[in-house]
C-alpha cells in the first residue's frame, strides 16, 4: 500500500500496478510469495486508489482465484512462457467468456531461451482468447538478446511491446540507462520494478528502485526516434561486441591456467604443432562463415600472441 499511495502521487503518466502473488523460485527455501491470500491486497490497492492491478499466473488453478478477486491483467512470466503446452493450458482456461470476468488483457515475457518463434506462437495462443496481448522484453539470463526481441517486433509490429530493465540488468543502477532504450526503439512502455524499501524487500531486492527515484526517469514527452530500424541493428552489434570481449577474456583466464600447468610441468608455452592445427581448423571454419582467410589468421595471430603472454 505504502509503494502504490507513492506511485499514485508521483507517477506522470498511466500506469498497472503488478505484484507477483505466487513467487515460485530456483530454491524452495526462499521467499515463495504470500500465495493467495494477497490477491486482497491487491484488490485494496485497486479500490483505495482507482489503479489497474496484475499479477503473474502459472496455472488455470491461478487464473481462477486471480479473475474471482477482480485482478485487471494477468501476466506470464518467463519461465511458463518457455513451455508452450502450460501457456495452451492458461490460453484454454481463459477461452470461455463468463471465466473472465472484467479482465482488460494479457502480458507475456519473452520465454527464458532465446527463441523468438516460441515467443510469437505464445502471443498467438493467448491472442485466440479475443483478449488484448502487450509482450514484455526481459531479456535472457540478465543479457539483452536484442535479436530475439527484434525479430518479434519486426513480426508483430502490432503487438505492443514493454521493457523489463529490472530483470534484463538485474541491477537497478543500469535501470535509467536501460530505459533510454524505449525512445531509440520506439517500445511502447517499460515494466520496472519498484519498492517502498528495496533493502527489506523479500525479492529481487537487488533490481528494484524506489518511487521517488522512478519519478525523476519518466519522461512522458519524449521526441519518437526517428532512425529506429538503425537502433535497433546498433543495439544487435553492441551486444555482439559486449559477448565477444567477454568470451576473449574468458580465454585468456584459461590460457593462464594453462601457462600454471605447463610451468609446474616443464613445457614450453609455445606448442608449434598446436598453433598450426588451431590455425587450420580456423581456415576451414572461416571458409564456412564467409570471413576471409586474411582477417582470420590476423585475428588468430593476435589471440595467440596474448595467450602466450598470459602463460610466461
Amino acid at each position: 500500500m505504502e509503494t502504490a499511495r507513492a506511485l499514485e502521487a508521483r507517477c506522470s503518466v498511466p500506469f498497472i500496478f503488478r505484484a507477483g502473488v505466487w513467487k515460485p523460485r530456483t530454491s524452495p527455501s526462499s521467499f515463495q510469495g504470500a500465495g493467495e491470500e494477497a490477491l486482497a491486497w491487491l484488490r485494496e490497492v485497486k479500490d483505495t486508489f482507482g489503479i489497474p492491478v496484475a499479477t503473474e499466473v502459472a496455472t488455470p488453478e491461478h487464473v481462477e482465484a486471480a479473475l474471482k478477486a477482480g485482478i485487471d491483467y494477468l501476466w506470464i512470466g518467463a519461465r511458463t512462457s518457455a513451455n508452450p503446452i502450460a501457456v495452451q493450458g492458461l490460453a484454454a482456461s481463459l477461452n470461455n467468456p463468463n471465466n473472465r470476468n472484467n479482465l482488460k488483457g494479457l502480458l507475456i515475457k519473452n520465454p527464458v531461451n532465446a527463441d523468438a518463434a516460441l515467443w510469437i506462437g505464445n502471443i498467438e495462443r493467448l491472442e485466440k482468447t479475443g483478449l488484448p496481448v502487450m509482450a514484455i522484453h526481459r531479456g535472457c539470463n540478465h543479457q539483452p538478446c536484442w535479436h530475439m526481441a527484434h525479430a518479434v517486433r519486426t513480426a508483430r509490429p502490432d503487438i505492443p511491446m514493454l521493457l523489463d530493465p529490472s530483470h534484463l540488468s538485474g541491477d537497478a543502477a543500469q535501470v535509467p540507462a536501460l530505459l533510454q532504450k524505449i525512445t531509440e526503439l520506439g517500445l511502447d512502455g517499460a515494466m520496472i520494478e519498484v519498492h517502498c524499501n528495496p533493502a527489506a524487500a523479500l525479492s529481487d531486492k537487488a533490481q528494484q528502485i524506489k518511487p521517488e527515484n522512478l519519478s525523476t526517469l519518466i519522461n512522458p514527452n519524449t521526441l519518437i526516434n526517428p532512425n529506429i530500424e538503425l537502433a535497433w541493428l546498433r543495439a544487435e552489434i553492441d551486444e555482439l561486441d559486449e559477448q565477444l570481449w567477454e568470451t576473449i577474456a574468458a580465454r585468456m583466464a584459461v590460457s593462464q591456467r594453462i601457462g600454471a600447468w605447463k610451468k609446474a610441468h616443464g613445457i614450453a608455452p609455445l606448442q608449434p604443432e598446436r598453433y598450426q592445427m588451431i590455425g587450420e581448423r580456423l581456415k576451414v571454419k572461416g571458409e564456412r562463415l564467409g570471413l576471409p582467410e586474411e582477417f582470420i589468421k590476423h585475428v588468430w595471430d593476435l589471440i595467440h600472441e596474448q595467450s602466450l603472454k598470459k602463460q610466461e
